[in-house]
């Protein structure tokens, strides 16, 4: 086996921090009820420092969009479609994020960056840059829709239409995920940059999400039945590491997606799921279990998933 290969590079580290979280909560070094706590952690101080330092640096002008306009048309598709098969409620909000939402960053950085260069690096940080942004929020606008409904529903209480869309939108807006990104956004407009003094300790901060998000869904997942989970998170991580590749990559070559770009893409579609739908679905509570088991069932499957999609690419015609 050779370790220096770039998908087992990126994946084996992310699969030993989650083993590493596993044991601990296994030991009992960390109480169940301290990880809603650390879950709040990350989601609330880390996230945003890691997002807010991400965008800050982000120049509209320089980004090509178009490889990342197809990449969220066939993430769309695949999550209304998903959303349908689950049920359109706010549980199905969640497993249809998770059947799109890549481990961009703690895998994809290294992997692209490993199997591409840097000119595949700049095609994935202008995905990372809208990643979260669009998808998040647009779970979080659907979620909170169906939160309202539902609770519409069990207390008989009918708002106006546009009165709940006008929550959901807010609540959208003002979630800890898209509000760093479109702060920092609008800051990197500015031209001003960030102080040392400033940006030092957003990095240190940010360097630690994905490590300790990586060991709460091991804690998690040690405290999670796998066996009565298996199947749902197997369905999951088939369609987030088989069948969204398979789209980005025969939708992409439809559209006239070629070479580097429809690399770079259908590699960032094969990804495991991403450690943000574990902490939404910890934030919603809604299918806690299940998507803590797919992060972990996924990483593994994304082995075989990510090495055949990177197999196929070069043997495509130009």
């Amino acid at each position: 086996m050779n370790l220096d290969h770039p998908v087992l590079s990126s994946l084996l580290p992310v699969v030993l921090l989650i083993l590493i979280g596993f044991v601990a909560g296994k030991a009992k070094l960390v109480r169940g009820e301290s990880v809603r706590d650390l879950s709040n952690l990350v989601f609330l101080v880390l996230t945003q420092a890691l997002l807010f330092r991400t965008m800050s640096s982000v120049r509209i002008e320089q980004l090509d969009f178009k490889p990342v306009a197809q990449y969220f048309l066939v993430a769309g598709a695949l999550f209304v479609t998903m959303l349908w098969l689950y049920g359109r409620n706010s549980r199905a909000s969640v497993l249809a994020l998770a059947s799109i939402f890549s481990n961009t960053l703690m895998i994809g950085v290294p992997l692209i960056g490993l199997a591409y260069g840097q000119e595949g690096q700049v095609l994935l940080f202008t995905l990372i840059s809208l990643h979260a942004l669009v998808l998040l929020s647009a779970a979080t606008l659907v979620l909170e829709l169906q939160v309202a409904s539902e609770h519409a529903a069990l207390s008989g209480e009918r708002r106006a239409v546009w009165r709940t869309v006008a929550s959901a939108v807010r609540n959208a807006i003002i979630h800890p995920v898209p509000l760093p990104i479109l702060v920092g956004l609008v800051y990197a407009q500015t031209g001003w940059g960030l102080h040392p003094v400033v940006d030092r300790p957003l990095a240190l901060l940010g360097s630690a999400f994905g490590p300790i998000a990586l060991v709460l869904v091991g804690i998690t997942l040690s405290q999670t039945p796998i066996g009565k989970q298996f199947m749902s998170a197997l369905k999951l991580s088939l369609v987030k590491t088989v069948v969204h590749p398979a789209l980005m990559l025969a939708v992409g070559w439809l559209l006239g997606l070629r070479g580097l770009h429809l690399a770079v893409m259908t590699v960032a579609a094969a990804l495991p799921i991403g450690a943000n739908v574990f902490l939404f679905s910890q934030r919603y509570r809604k299918e806690e279990d299940a998507v803590t088991a797919g992060v972990a069932v996924s990483t593994a499957m994304a082995v075989v998933s990510v090495t055949a999609v990177m197999a196929v690419l070069p043997m495509l015609p130009a």
